[in-house]
């Protein structure tokens, strides 16, 4: 009874916010016009139904989430190789990576918003023969009708913060019996499965990883370490930077005394790089911007105080050109960024006291000596610079490919269980 009216009132609220959600797409369509595309399927509208056909469904809310799943999508196909796939997102950059997942045959749409007929809408057009959400995607009317329709669900590498376990006592009677709709729980880490299980979710195995398993194309990494021996000079880059973490940093950078190595500044958010750019120019910085030269740096760009990765899909490029990274998002509390990444690219990180949304990951770094923690951005910053002239340099670059390598082994172990529940 308490479950049904707190899942009355969520579904009430969602309802009447409906339209406040619709609008803000629009709003963000301005920078990304992938957001206006399509906006029927955000609440569970679609056309004709499909050709019936085994379906696994996978949503894969943003950026991060698809690219760690496509290691798991690849061992999927192997199990089972006439699998159709169902791709669903939430944000424009995860719509954007994952066509690379899809083929022939294969499904793409959005995530509906999740009121009780949206969903309802969406499982019964799709016919999904399991679901699979990645990482922390808990949607109690989800999961509720996936249950009523029959639909295992699996919450895939999965991650739960002490934060966000505390946060969500407040929704206890909402967020414990979604958690308990779970068909499994495969959990990143073993802290990560006493917190998921403190949380409801039942049963909860620990799998490791999807994101060590995943393998930057060597392409890019290559063509990185090419730019980095062309520029002549040590290569410091600023990996997935949020709002409000580049004007410290430049003016921490400006700070740094001649002749300081050149700053490669890549935010997190597309719809940022103007902005960013903005504040290099403020700060009285040169620069030049990826996106407006081809594969090779033109004459002349290695001259500049800093470079602006205003690109996406090439974070191992960047990592490549770079002798060693500042982790965006650790230095304020945002919870860091994907360290795992930068460690399978060679590349060692400075990493800030605010990394709970990798909690272990960085641990695990920090105990192979393939990153460093600081206090602040400005001792960051002066540890990356000393780090980036150090003779041993090749060390931790050897440190870090062996860390990245050390853990793999989380997609057999995801795709074995997912597997086990189709039929």
């Amino acid at each position: 009874m308490r479950e049904a009216l707190a899942r009355a009132l969520y579904s009430v609220a969602l309802t009447l916010l409906t339209p406040a959600y619709l609008l803000r797409l629009l709003w963000r369509s301005r920078r990304e016009p992938a957001y206006r595309r399509r906006l029927r399927e955000r609440l569970g509208w679609y056309g004709a139904p499909p050709a019936s056909a085994l379906t696994l469904w996978l949503h894969a809310v943003s950026l991060g989430e698809t690219r760690a799943a496509a290691p798991l999508v690849d061992a999927l196909r192997a199990h089972r190789p006439g699998l159709r796939l169902l791709l669903t997102c939430s944000t424009a950059t995860g719509w954007a990576a994952g066509r690379a997942l899809l083929r022939v045959g294969d499904l793409h749409t959005w995530l509906p918003f999740d009121t009780p007929g949206a969903v309802r809408r969406f499982l019964r057009h799709h016919r999904p023969a399991v679901g699979v959400l990645m990482e922390t995607e808990i949607w109690p009317n989800l999961l509720h009708a996936a249950q009523l329709q029959r639909v295992p669900m699996v919450l895939a590498n999965a991650r739960l913060s002490a934060k966000s376990l505390q946060q969500g006592v407040r929704f206890a009677a909402l967020l414990r019996p979604a958690m308990r709709r779970l068909a499994v729980t495969l959990a990143q880490t073993h802290a990560d499965a006493v917190r998921l299980r403190a949380a409801g979710a039942e049963p909860v195995l620990v799998a490791g990883n999807l994101k060590f398993d995943v393998t930057p194309p060597p392409q890019l990494v290559e063509r990185g370490q090419r730019w980095r021996r062309a520029a002549g000079r040590a290569v410091v880059l600023a990996a997935s930077t949020r709002e409000g973490e580049e004007a410290p940093l430049l003016a921490a950078w400006a700070r740094v005394p001649a002749p300081r190595p050149l700053l490669l500044v890549v935010p997190r958010h597309p719809q940022r790089f103007d902005e960013v750019a903005q504040l290099v120019e403020r700060a009285g910085l040169s620069l030049q911007r990826r996106s407006r030269w081809g594969e090779t740096p033109p004459a002349g760009a290695a001259r500049a105080d800093v470079w602006l990765g205003d690109t996406m899909g090439e974070m191992p490029l960047y990592y490549g050109a770079a002798d060693v990274a500042l982790l965006g998002g650790s230095f304020a509390p945002l919870g860091g960024q994907n360290l795992i990444e930068a460690a399978a690219c060679g590349c060692p990180v400075v990493m800030g006291p605010h990394t709970f949304n990798f909690a272990e990951a960085a641990q695990l770094s920090l105990e192979a000596r393939a990153g460093v923690r600081v206090a602040s951005l400005d001792e960051g910053v002066t540890r990356a610079v000393a780090l980036a002239a150090d003779a041993r340099r090749a060390d931790w670059t050897e440190r870090a490919l062996a860390f990245a390598a050390a853990h793999r082994g989380a997609t057999e172990r995801m795709a074995q269980r997912i597997v086990a529940l189709l039929p």
